[in-house]
């Protein structure tokens, strides 16, 4: 059996009013990698920092193993101004300070991600801080790993490298995450909190949803059959108690309690969120064309990539050094349109947006507008909210206490129940809400206006699972135009149906279907330009480099016995994949589990290694037969 690194007992945190959770229950151990999802206010961060040791429960404790490490990558992750970012990573954040790391440690990590080490914590943008947090993390080479919202303000070549690194770690880990797509790629089990319990399951995410959809079925039973009782017991005590009271006061106190249970239990279940958005009619066939659009910006250090490879353009402009953020654009967004626009951090994805919707000057080129348009605009900044005000006050700026929404007159409060807001928040200032709040918020006065074109800026961040599935049901639903900025594959899969893809050097390609479509292109197109450029390599004359070019013995045979090597990877890694998908095989036998998990991740390495191989020894072999020609 895997040892066990964490665990607690008991574990009960209370609000004053409800309890969060209690009795909770959980054992992590070494080769797990949890899922940890509920909707947003269930407790998630919670129980993640009580983890970490950066809190105290009202009960229950909480055991971790002599010598076990661990280490808290937080959600919105605070870096002290002012440092180098290899000081900070070398001597810790948050609550690990104790640690420090080896400073060639620290400069390795960081180097990994693409940061230079020496760059300074001042000015960095949500995804640069979240890359150096992550460092901090990792450098300290953990037992246990605990990650809140990992991905969020993360580009899509950093969250895949993530899921590599850390499916090639050892050790345990639990992750928070609204990102189904980087669920499903390192999650081996998944922790729900529902209703105030803790329920475990094992076995790939993909799961998650007919596991949970079966407990709340069984649930939604137990409801039904309760309701029953309560009614009949209600009845019964209607009925001539008086003349048997002092028998039957337990009775009473028994339904008392039944209806107490009642409530609790279908809490979760009442509490689920609406949305609901109008299109505004009219407006002609074509909403937006961008025209030979170029814009730049001062070149104050080079935006990297994961692999620490600079993802824009530069130019020199006069005396003033320039980034090229994009290079004469050209495009036409028409009407019911669904865009997604992809790239790297800071290359320029919401520069473009920006320059379609007409809030910056380009460098050069111009917009055309359709007639007749009404935009939304979904910031990932959120500057539009005022932290002194409230949700009535954002929602109702020129006082009224009603929202106008899909042709219907709402009442404030009512309406932002509808967006999981307490009674009590909606009148708390917007700088007290936690950042899923105030993303629903934002989500809340953008359905509330007048529009029929939608652009949303990372709207993702912060949201719960459940509440992300909503907004991609309204944005299906949505009969006018959408612009999507977002990293969240699975999200950009469900909601878009083109691309526009930035790829370096300026360029923004464009490309039909989703991001699973579009990274299958990638992958062929590379390898396509991978066997082109071995053809096209130069050929050295038959007579004096016969031998330089021949193939050998050992060339030949790989040659031959590559495919089906080839093939018997592809099968052991379809068969152990498919074990591993059994729900019930960690709990039945841990270490067969963590020992298939291994075995595919290497397989997957030989694999990715012979296909290379092989692409070279038959590139090498069709180089001779030209040449033999």
């Amino acid at each position: 059996m895997a040892e066990n690194l964490l665990s607690v007992a008991g574990l009960g945190v209370n609000l004053g009013d409800r309890w969060l959770f209690r009795n909770a229950e959980l054992t992590i151990s070494a080769g797990d990698r949890l899922c940890l999802v509920g909707r947003n206010g269930a407790g998630k961060s919670t129980l993640m920092k009580l983890l970490a040791g950066l809190g105290e429960a009202d009960e229950g404790e909480l055991w971790s193993a002599p010598g076990a490490s661990v280490s808290y990558l937080p959600q919105a992750p605070k870096l002290p101004p002012g440092m180098s970012l290899a000081s900070i990573v070398q001597h810790g954040t948050g609550g690990d300070g104790d640690y420090v790391a080896e400073q060639h440690k620290a400069e390795a990590m960081l180097t990994r991600m693409g940061m230079d080490p020496n760059w300074m914590s001042d000015g960095l943008s949500g995804g640069e801080s979240r890359r150096v947090a992550l460092a901090r993390a990792l450098v300290k080479e953990p037992d246990v790993l605990l990650m809140d919202e990992p991905t969020n303000h993360l580009d899509l070549p950093t969250i895949t490298w993530m899921e590599e690194m850390l499916l090639a770690r050892g050790g345990a880990m639990v992750v928070i995450s609204h990102d189904r797509a980087f669920l499903r790629a390192i999650g081996n089990g998944t922790v729900w909190i529902d209703g105030g319990k803790l329920r475990r399951r094992q076995g790939s995410f993909d799961g998650f949803d007919d596991w949970a959809d079966a407990i709340q079925a069984e649930e939604a039973v137990r409801l039904h059959k309760m309701d029953r009782k309560i009614a009949e017991e209600t009845r019964w005590s209607h009925e001539g108690i008086s003349a048997r009271r002092k028998r039957n006061m337990g009775r009473m106190r028994e339904l008392g309690t039944l209806r107490e249970e009642r409530a609790r239990m279908a809490a979760p279940m009442a509490r689920s969120a609406k949305m609901e958005t109008a299109t505004v009619e009219g407006g002609g066939q074509m909403v937006l064309e961008a025209i030979d659009l170029t814009v730049t910006v001062p070149a104050t250090r080079p935006t990297q990539s994961a692999m620490g490879v600079p993802s824009t353009a530069r130019v020199a402009a006069g005396d003033d050094d320039r980034r090229v953020l994009f290079s004469h654009f050209n495009g036409i967004i028409r009407k019911g349109d669904r865009i997604g626009i992809i790239g790297p951090n800071g290359i320029g994805k919401s520069t473009l947006v920006r320059a379609l919707m007409g809030q910056i000057e380009p460098d050069s080129g111009r917009v055309r507008e359709g007639f007749g348009l009404m935009v939304s605009y979904f910031d990932q900044q959120r500057e539009t909210l005022n932290g002194e005000e409230s949700p009535w006050t954002v929602l109702c700026p020129d006082g009224g206490d009603s929202v106008e929404v899909a042709g219907r007159t709402v009442h404030v409060k009512r309406y932002l129940q509808d967006f999981l807001f307490d009674a009590y928040k909606v009148t708390q200032k917007v700088r007290t809400l936690s950042g899923g709040e105030q993303n629903r918020l934002l989500l809340a006065k953008l359905f509330a206006e007048d529009h029929n074109v939608l652009v949303m800026d990372e709207p993702t961040n912060d949201l719960d699972i459940e509440t992300l599935e909503l907004l991609q049901e309204v944005i299906a639903d949505y009969a006018g135009t959408v612009i999507i900025i977002s990293h969240d594959r699975d999200f950009i899969d469900r909601t878009v149906t083109a691309l526009l893809a930035f790829e370096g050097d300026g360029k923004i390609i464009p490309h039909a279907g989703g991001y699973s479509d579009y990274l299958s292109r990638v992958v062929k197109t590379e390898a396509r330009k991978k066997a082109k450029t071995a053809k096209a390599a130069p050929k050295p004359r038959r007579q004096s480099n016969a031998r330089s070019v021949k193939m050998t013995f050992k060339d030949k045979h790989a040659l031959d016995s590559l495919p089906a090597e080839i093939a018997q990877l592809e099968k052991d890694i379809a068969a152990a994949e498919t074990e591993l998908a059994d729900p019930e095989l960690f709990s039945r036998d841990g270490e067969r589990f963590n020992a298939l998990a291994a075995q595919v991740t290497a397989n997957k390495a030989a694999l990715a290694e012979k296909e290379d191989r092989w692409l070279e020894l038959e590139a090498r072999r069709e180089e001779i037969e030209a040449g033999q020609a």
